[in-house]
């Protein structure tokens, strides 16, 4: 009899992850349904384990913070809202008393490990050590007076072995009005074995990694969760010697830690750069986008360069102390494409095995809740090949009708369509949309809900930029055949980048060919695409090829500015008929439709 757990992930980016046994049905996040940004509460997502089994032998809840304290309680039953609504779909059994459901796990306590079970399942690895950068997960303490407070985690090693050994080395924990006496011990639980241990711990009032990018990005004018746009931003700016320092170089920690003066953490939210004590921080008369400005551009620049070099001595002090070659790395930072790759660089010479989660932000949570509850049950040490694919959304199996029905809905036209006819629409300078399959789990676009251009259109990023509403300094992706990539670009040792993890180095003489996605720093965030992986979308990128000379497609998230990636066939007419977006292709179907724009 199959064993069936659901992994639920309720803060931002929610999402639940269905598994049947150790094989995931499907993996959503909740804006995908509600299309609603980094929606929380994830509803909508717990109702589409109903098209899949009418039972649950656990659900497993991934949070900062507790079901309890949290979660909202029902009316009557003093249920929480999550575990109310999975009895109510009959999900659950009835509790007795009804908040008590020996079927509901709470994980709230073990954030980080979460995202380290993630990684480590679909790592490949036999054991690693994990190193989790991410914002504020929780723990508890207790202060000099015996009263349980909060910590909040913000970078964390663990080391990983089958079948559910997730075992902590070492916290950063910041701390937001208090101070323990006790600063380099704290207790590791595991629930499921109904054991306690420590681990080493460092503990202060000052924010973490990620809280020092969130506030750099707020300084730059955007939600702390935009941090991608600081990202896009921070090779416009350079080494500016008026800027303070990120990190305290004198704190004799482990691991670095942030400077104080320069940095007020807001745990559990983000952190907010103290402008008021340095002038050159400070807005000039005049002073209107904050992209154009260079205190701006040279913070990001500050904040990209000098955490990615944090981050890689925290991955040497992890190796370090677990005396592990094999490194997995997930949280909010393991989504820092730039640093992915810098690290490559960095640790060449330590002679590591990387593996970058593709789903690290909490989104991926429910993923890593349910693998690591599986393990945890039943004790199976099965090793799986790395993970190369994210194409994890539930089944949709569009049809012909389904497609007639769109267009009579939205005014818009279909006809038979190949390979050949979307390429002569690209190479002619439209942009053409493709869905198809399942989605992409995680922010990552990968053919399947994707928006592709000519990459070697000189106007092309400025073109899709602004039809896709976004900001000017945003870059691009590519998508490329796996069997050209050396030739285009430096992987620094990688074989491929399926899941568009690293922004790569351009060979020289490529940017001048594909100027569309090619960043001002001369990198592109690139996908490489084999037969197995996605037939469709290769034979396309092939067909390009076969047209052109060149391997590779302009590609970005089938979403105008502000949007969710698009999940359903309705949702991808939408777009197109807000948008002056025109074509949508449907390779199973082999359609193209038009849909007349607003």
């Amino acid at each position: 009899m199959s064993l069936w757990i659901a992994g639920i992930a309720r803060g931002h980016n929610a999402g639940v992850c269905l598994l049947k046994d150790d094989e995931i049905v499907f993996s959503i996040e909740e804006e995908r349904l509600t299309r609603s940004k980094y929606d929380g509460g994830p509803l909508a997502s717990i109702l589409k384990i109903l098209e899949y089994t009418d039972k649950l032998d656990y659900m497993v809840v991934s949070h900062t913070q507790t079901l309890n304290e949290t979660a909202g309680r029902l009316d009557y039953t003093n249920e929480d809202i999550y575990t109310g609504l999975a009895r109510k779909m009959g999900l659950i059994e009835d509790g007795h008393p009804w908040n008590k459901h020996p079927q509901v796990i709470d994980t709230a306590m073990l954030h980080h490990k979460m995202h380290a079970s993630l990684a480590f399942y679909r790592s490949g690895f036999e054991e690693a050590v994990a190193v989790i950068v991410d914002g504020a997960g929780t723990c508890f303490a207790i202060d000099a007076d015996g009263d349980p407070r909060y910590m909040w985690e913000t970078e964390t090693i663990y080391k990983c072995s089958y079948p559910d050994n997730i075992q902590t080395l070492y916290k950063t924990l910041g701390c937001k009005d208090w101070l323990p006496t006790v600063a380099n011990e704290a207790p590791d639980t595991d629930i499921f074995n109904n054991t306690t241990g420590t681990f080493g711990a460092s503990l202060s009032d000052r924010a973490g990694i990620v809280k020092c990018y969130e506030a750099v990005t707020e300084y730059c004018g955007w939600d702390a969760i935009e941090a991608g746009k600081t990202m896009g931003l921070f090779p416009y700016g350079e080494e500016n010697s008026g800027i303070p320092e990120i990190f305290d170089s004198t704190a004799q920690w482990p691991t670095p830690i942030s400077n104080r003066n320069l940095f007020v953490p807001k745990y559990p939210n983000s952190s907010m750069v103290n402008e008021s004590l340095y002038e050159q921080l400070r807005d000039q008369p005049g002073d209107s986008d904050p992209t154009l400005m260079k205190n701006r551009r040279d913070m990001a620049y500050a904040v990209q360069t000098q955490t990615q070099k944090a981050v890689a001595d925290v991955i040497k002090y992890a190796v370090e102390i677990s005396g592990c070659k094999n490194v997995v790395i997930s949280g909010g930072y393991g989504l820092n494409c730039v640093a992915n790759y810098y690290y490559l660089k960095e640790l060449e010479n330590e002679g590591l095995s990387i593996y970058v989660e593709p789903v690290s932000n909490d989104g991926g949570t429910a993923m890593g809740a349910a693998l690591w509850a599986y393990r945890s049950i039943t004790k199976d040490t099965t090793i799986h090949p790395q993970a190369e694919t994210v194409y994890l959304g539930p089944e949709h199996n569009i049809s012909d009708k389904d497609v007639t029905e769109m267009c009579e809905k939205f005014n818009a036209t279909v006809t038979e369509a190949t390979d050949q006819d979307i390429v002569d629409l690209i190479t002619s300078r439209n942009i053409v949309t493709i869905f198809q399959g399942r989605s992409e789990n995680g922010p990552r676009a990968l053919g399947n809900r994707s928006i592709l251009y000519d990459p070697t259109d000189p106007d092309g990023k400025d073109f899709v930029n602004s039809v896709k509403h976004r900001e000017y300094f945003r870059p691009f992706a590519g998508s490329i055949l796996e069997e050209d990539v050396h030739e285009w670009f430096d992987l620094r040792g990688m074989k491929n980048s399926p899941t568009m993890m690293y922004a790569v180095n351009c060979q020289p003489g490529v940017e001048e060919k594909i100027p569309a996605i090619i960043h001002v720093d001369g990198t592109c965030r690139i996908q490489t695409v084999n037969q197995e992986q996605n037939p469709n979308y290769y034979n396309l990128i092939k067909a390009f090829k076969d047209k052109t000379g060149c391997p590779i497609v302009f590609n970005t998230s089938f979403n105008l500015g502000g949007d969710p990636l698009v999940e359903t066939l309705e949702d991808a007419f939408t777009t197109l008929a807000k948008s002056a977006i025109e074509y949508l292709y449907l390779p199973e179907l082999g359609k193209l439709v038009k849909v007349e724009n607003v």
